[in-house]
């Protein structure tokens, strides 16, 4: 902001200029908001605006796009911020098994320190993580049954006598 307008231009950093791709979900509902919301074919037209055309506010943002009914009917604790979902999103993709290299991708974070934020050890995680090593254990036993079975040390090399 500049003397109370925004200001546009380009990213921060580098690591800002980024294509990430957005989950069918997302997609979804960018496609639904840009049919009824898009007044124009204009290229430059804000994606999200106030009620007349101009740049949401901070200050009357809540009003605006009536977080506080959404964030009600999602569920979620009335201190849920916008920027929360920066970081749910991005604590969905470490979830899923995003890398740090990844989410500083996805992030448009050039340093491991703040890709790091978004990375939670969480008691979920560690059971999908624990169940995925049950799942790799039983994929090698189960190959190692398959083995020709002759001597029953299937994939052991034993030392010649």
């Amino acid at each position: 902001m500049v003397r109370g307008k925004p200001v546009f231009g380009p990213p921060k950093s580098e690591a800002g200029k980024r294509t990430v791709t957005l989950p069918e979900a997302a997609v979804t509902a960018m496609r639904h908001h840009l049919l009824y919301n898009m007044d124009s074919e204009d290229d430059e037209e804000l994606v999200f605006k106030g009620e007349k055309g101009a740049p949401l506010q901070s200050s009357n943002f809540r009003r605006v796009v009536h977080w506080d009914e959404a964030i009600e009917a999602a569920g979620l604790p009335n201190r849920f911020h916008f920027h929360d979902l920066r970081h749910l999103g991005n604590q969905l993709a470490a979830d899923a098994g995003a890398s740090t290299r990844q989410l500083m991708h996805r992030l448009g974070q050039s340093t491991v320190n703040a890709a790091m934020i978004y990375q939670h050890a969480t008691a979920k995680r560690d059971r999908e993580i624990a169940a995925s090593i049950n799942e790799r254990l039983a994929q090698a036993i189960k190959e190692d049954h398959e083995d020709d079975g002759d001597d029953g040390l299937a994939g052991v090399l034993v030392p010649a006598r």
